[in-house]
């Protein structure tokens, strides 16, 4: 039987803060420290549970002696109960309030660059509760923006890169009711391609890779008068990420790539300058992609992916 090494390390982190040696800070200090350690690489949905729990201790000691520790053992909180996994809101809100709790204490107290990174996460939230409507996609986005005005592509790129690329994904999020909303297609693109001025091939491959897959989607699913030439710039940035994401590296980043480019080459003409030609070629090489992709996703038991990947497989071959 495995020995449960997280509850043992929740027992030595409550004897230790009774120790009459250390002061009250250190003993917070020690329990954040702890909780951190246990939340970093989780086992199971326990682990983090746990580290909640010594991250809330840690707040209760704190009381209004140690507001910049407090907001700390808050943050600690939100971001471990973002990491649980969850079919429902519940988590995200606490983890919202949480972040929200500590953000005024962090401005007060905490380096710019920590209020930056509580703003990021809590877009991050944010966008996650969208679609249980308990959150507006806008706000996520200005907190994205927020965090942007520190984390600059110069002192902190791939930070810039990350934050760029959930507004790419939040803008194309975004419901199409109406044709101005289509503009937000154009705004993810655009973000996106703001990001790739800074973010090089030869110095950041895998933020490159995330934001040239995501641009293949923004071109791919552009509502246009040009879908032909969206869907050639689709093509060429998947192969643009293509150029960092293998299937032994990262098998995951790699297999939605090449289900991306497989999509864009199902609605590719087979000749350019003849739209109305049939697709029969880039439709031979669709399967291929499909079907390496699903093999690693079955493979990785992402079961969702897989199972779509199997109905399109499907609707070529019949």
């Amino acid at each position: 039987m495995t020995p449960n090494i997280t509850g043992s390390v929740v027992k030595a982190a409550i004897v230790a803060i009774t120790s009459e040696s250390a002061t009250t800070e250190e003993k917070i200090q020690m329990l954040i420290e702890i909780a951190f350690g246990m939340q970093k690489q989780p086992q199971t949905s326990k682990d983090l549970r746990n580290a909640i729990s010594l991250y809330y201790r840690a707040y209760e000691m704190c009381g209004a002696d140690f507001p910049l520790l407090q907001a700390k053992a808050k943050i600690g909180m939100a971001r471990a109960l973002q990491k649980i996994p969850n079919v429902g809101p519940q988590l995200l809100l606490q983890a919202k309030a949480a972040y929200e709790e500590a953000l005024p204490l962090l401005k007060q107290f905490a380096t710019k660059e920590e209020v930056a990174a509580t703003q990021m996460n809590l877009g991050l939230v944010l966008q996650l509760l969208v679609p249980f409507n308990l959150a507006r996609i806008v706000d996520s986005i200005s907190a994205y923006h927020q965090a942007l005005q520190v984390f600059t592509w110069q002192d902190y790129p791939q930070e810039y890169a990350i934050l760029y690329n959930n507004i790419a994904i939040a803008y194309l999020s975004m419901p199409l009711a109406s044709e101005r909303e289509y503009w937000h297609q154009g705004l993810a693109v655009q973000s996106l391609l703001v990001a790739l001025k800074h973010i090089k091939l030869s110095e950041y491959p895998r933020e490159y890779a995330m934001l040239q897959n995501n641009l293949g989607n923004a071109w791919q699913y552009l509502a246009s008068t040009h879908p032909l030439e969206n869907n050639l710039r689709a093509i060429a940035a998947y192969d643009e990420a293509l150029k960092v994401r293998n299937p032994q590296d990262t098998p995951l980043e790699y297999a939605n790539t090449i289900s991306n480019k497989a999509n864009a080459l199902r609605n590719l003409p087979e000749n350019p300058q003849q739209p109305e030609a049939n697709n029969w070629h880039h439709l031979l090489h669709a399967p291929t992609y499909y079907q390496e992709a699903w093999e690693i996703f079955r493979q990785q038991q992402k079961l969702k992916q897989s199972q779509l990947l199997c109905q399109l497989i499907q609707e070529i071959v019949t």
